[in-house]
């Protein structure tokens, strides 16, 4: 009996291990079949734009007297709030953990300070090129000259720039670069705590500098850094996944706040801004690749996840780990990749402080009868290129906008005429900072000699994060 029993062990356990294998096999097919069929973050980013226009034209169409349309609306912007809200959240320890880690990685960069030099250096000259273009665009577009918008929108914003806030900015108030705000709504007391991202930068770079020269005591400082920053990119990669229903919400909360007539006053200004855009994208920097021996083909072929992120998101420095993961494919070693990508996503703006400011400057000019004069241009330049900190990868450009036009002594209220349509504007001025902080290391690197060319096929959006 023995043999008999032995023997249908055997068949019972073949059966089930049958049975696991076959099942194994389902659920692998199945999650074949879902991968396939599940659209691409860039199908889903549309479709939460397209969600987005059609619940916004809803909210138009039923009227500010239709409750269901209010609930609607306060829906919309409480999606799209709350999105901005988690991207912010994780820029300071994003921030300050990127930023000590890049100045830790020059350790391991042979002639590191002129590396860093040269990356500078390129970036004031993307942006001088950019800020030119904007310029030239301004004044023969005469945006400000052909808008129908009414002065009543004209209203200085909440937040305003000036060199000296700006250079009292730079000195950190506490050490975790916190500042806190205080709001009375009725009898209703709010204190809410932001991050205030150029202390956190001047900090960042202070600590990396001092780790650095102490050697060995910090190394475990320095890996808990790292530890840390791990950390924080891959909850920023789950929140990026939420980015279709971010966009449906910010999308939809624009619509139905302004409407279609906002962007028809201001559609010469639009029109200026994207012209200027697409110029920088589609001409300045393919020409700047070719003139260095890079196939522009290629470079945005493996760029376009983190320049597809960048439209959505708003955020360059919510775009951090994909821009960063697509340099080193690029073939920039990941030393010097780590410290140049984290220092652009916080300086490098040839959207929203070169392009727009511009732009915008010569519209309100133009729109108050204002004439300015060639000293005043040079000025414009010069402040969206040293200026370009204080946009700190966040979304939106309003803080730039008003530092150039303080410095030029215009009426601040000229930038409420432009805030009815700044998230549309911003999505493009996003693409093309990120665009910018993945052109420059791989030019500098090119030219260093480091370049690694080794043929890395692109990734979606989906497999970088």
């Amino acid at each position: 009996m023995r043999p008999v029993r032995a023997l249908a062990v055997r068949l019972e356990n073949s059966g089930r291990q049958g049975n696991w294998d076959m099942s194994e096999q389902i659920r692998t097919q199945a999650g074949s079949l879902r991968k396939r069929h599940w659209p691409s973050f860039g199908v889903q980013v549309a479709i939460g734009m397209a969600t987005g226009l059609g619940l916004g034209l809803l909210v138009r169409a039923a009227g500010a007297e239709s409750g269901a349309a209010q609930g609607l609306a306060r829906t919309l912007e409480t999606i799209g709030a709350i999105y901005i809200q988690l991207l912010k959240v994780l820029v300071g320890p994003l921030v300050f953990g990127a930023i000590v880690a890049s100045i830790a990685a020059l350790r391991e960069v042979a002639d590191a300070a002129r590396l860093a030099w040269r990356t500078l250096a390129w970036f004031a000259i993307t942006s001088m090129i950019a800020v030119t273009i904007g310029l030239a665009l301004g004044l023969l577009l005469e945006p400000g000259a052909r808008t129908t918008v009414a002065a009543s929108a004209a209203a200085a914003p909440g937040t305003v720039g000036s060199w000296l806030d700006f250079l009292k900015g730079l000195i950190p108030a506490n050490f975790l670069g916190l500042s806190a705000a205080t709001k009375q709504a009725g009898e209703t007391l709010s204190t809410s705590l932001s991050f205030n991202v150029l202390q956190i930068i001047v900090l960042a770079i202070t600590v990396g500098a001092a780790a650095v020269r102490v050697g060995e005591a910090a190394e475990p400082f320095l890996r808990f850094n790292a530890s840390f920053l791990a950390i924080t990119r891959r909850i920023l990669r789950w929140v990026i996944r939420l980015a279709p229903i971010g966009t449906a919400g910010l999308i939809g909360d624009a619509v139905a706040r302004y409407g279609w007539e906002s962007l028809a006053a201001l559609g010469w200004f639009a029109a200026a801004v994207y012209i200027g855009l697409l110029l920088v994208l589609l001409v300045v920097y393919p020409a700047l690749l070719a003139i260095n021996g890079l196939s522009p083909l290629r470079f945005f072929r493996i760029s376009w996840p983190a320049i597809q992120l960048g439209f959505v998101s708003r955020s360059s420095v919510g775009t951090l780990p994909v821009t960063e993961t697509v340099v080193e494919r690029l073939g920039v070693p990941r030393s010097y990749a780590a410290f140049a990508v984290p220092l652009g996503s916080t300086t490098k703006m040839d959207g929203c402080a070169a392009i727009y400011p511009a732009i915008a400057a010569l519209f309100v000019a133009q729109y108050y009868g204002i004439p300015l004069g060639l000293g005043d241009l040079v000025l414009i330049a010069l402040v969206s290129v040293l200026g370009s900190a204080a946009t700190a990868g966040l979304t939106g450009a309003v803080v730039m906008l008003t530092l150039t036009l303080s410095t030029l002594g215009l009426p601040l209220e000229g930038a409420g005429l432009l805030l009815a349509i700044d998230p549309i504007l911003d999505m493009g001025r996003t693409a093309v900072n990120v665009a910018g902080q993945a052109l420059v290391p791989t030019i500098v690197a090119r030219r260093a000699g480091l370049l690694e060319d080794d043929g890395a096929p692109a990734l979606e959006v989906n497999e970088v994060l």
